[in-house]
């Protein structure tokens, strides 16, 4: 009797990557979720871009959107570690107001040097985070009744501070904070080149982050997606934050503000994804049982992230005083509102657990590029109401929608 010899398995072999579906249609489907808020938002600019004859997409109207809606991205992000551990904040808007009130109060009446009525302002929210956070985490009442009540609370404080009054006339320095560039930092060519530098350096790390990403996923044989998807994928952000940074560098410059932003984002990104907190605030929205009994400490997370919301509305509160020069008594009268909105239409779900501090930076700059693109086509306030409120609902349906077709709840 003979037998067959085989070669022995190499005792090491590079692990080969798996790739996703081949048919591109079937990949989009599954990933539908993900990818429907980039395609929304690509239609509704070449939307509102026909509807205005390109106006919106005019440098100084893009550079105009950066500086005027960054405090509703800002509140997104908080707003979104929110949702996603099951919770709602109705106080934003009025949070912002009083951090607001409290800066001009200093900066205005007192006449105290800039960098003392911003951090003021900040100190005034990480203080009302911690008090809605006591009352959540620790007194048991839920979000909802606590915003809902604060939302009320901290209005009236805003009057009180403000006497019913506005104050307008921050220092120069203050405003810088909203409505100041860079530009001209590397010669003056008829455009900013720091700001095209700025861009170039975004493109390269988000080359980078997506090599490292694809290079851990083969290691650990992942699905990855196929080399052609992610070339393309890499080819059309870098087109479109060059284009944006273009736009930018002949218009005003780089907004300090947009700084700012970028920084918040790239620090909650790594907070969210590479923290114990972070990967705390998604098992509490995603199981709370099963977070208790594997023991995280439910109260201390819960209290957390409202102080966390309450330093971001601190950091809103102050670009929004900066960037309107001045406090109102209604001001950030419906900006909870866009940032729950900018959270549920980046992908956040109804039920906590999902979400991403990118897909709520999308979903802001779409609120953005809407109201902005309204009041370029003059619409009236009533319709405005009706479309941002259409938009919402929508963008909450289908998640609902999502999450029956997959047998979730």
């Amino acid at each position: 009797m003979s037998t067959q010899a085989t070669a022995p398995a190499p005792a090491s072999q590079a692990p080969q990557p798996k790739t996703g579906s081949a048919n591109p249609l079937v990949a989009l489907t599954a990933n539908l979720r993900q990818s429907g808020i980039y395609i929304a938002f690509v239609l509704v600019v070449a939307l509102f871009a026909i509807l205005t004859d390109g106006q919106s997409l005019a440098a100084r109207n893009v550079s105009t959107i950066v500086t005027q809606y960054a405090y509703v991205l800002v509140l997104a992000i908080g707003m979104l570690i929110v949702i996603v551990a099951g919770h709602i904040d109705l106080s934003v808007g009025s949070v912002l107001a009083v951090v607001g009130a409290v800066a001009a109060r200093l900066a205005i009446t007192y006449e105290q040097p800039w960098w003392v009525a911003a951090l003021a302002g900040l100190a005034v929210g990480i203080v009302i985070g911690a008090w809605q956070g006591f009352w959540v985490a620790y007194v048991g009442v839920p979000a909802f009744i606590v915003t809902l009540a604060g939302m009320l609370l901290f209005r009236g404080l805003d009057y009180l501070v403000l006497e019913n009054i506005s104050l307008s006339g921050f220092p120069q320095s203050y405003q810088d904070l909203a409505t100041g560039y860079l530009n001209g930092l590397m010669g003056g060519y008829g455009y900013d080149a720091f700001t095209l530098l700025i861009g170039a350096v975004a493109v390269a790390g988000f080359v980078a982050q997506q090599l490292r990403t694809r290079r851990a996923r083969i290691k650990y044989q992942q699905v990855v997606e196929a080399l052609p998807v992610l070339l393309l994928k890499i080819v059309v952000v870098g087109a479109v934050v060059m284009w944006f940074a273009w736009q930018l560098a002949t218009a005003r410059g780089l907004p300090i503000v947009l700084i700012t932003l970028a920084f918040l984002i790239m620090a909650y990104v790594v907070i969210t994804k590479s923290t114990v907190f972070g990967r705390q605030v998604y098992a509490i929205g995603g199981n709370l049982s099963a977070a208790m009994l594997s023991g995280v400490n439910v109260r201390k997370v819960n209290f957390w992230i409202f102080v966390n919301m309450g330093f971001l509305a601190g950091v809103a509160g102050v670009i929004f005083s900066a960037y309107t020069n001045g406090a109102q008594p209604a001001a950030g009268t419906g900006a909870e509102l866009d940032a729950i909105a900018a959270a549920f239409i980046g992908g956040a779900a109804v039920t906590g657990g999902v979400g991403t501090i990118v897909g709520a930076m999308v979903g802001g700059l779409l609120v953005a590029v809407i109201n902005n693109g309204m009041i370029i086509l003059s619409l009236g306030q009533e319709w405005q109401f009706i479309i941002r409120g259409l938009v919402l609902l929508l963008a909450v349906a289908f998640d609902v929608y999502n999450k029956r077709r997959s047998g979730t709840r």
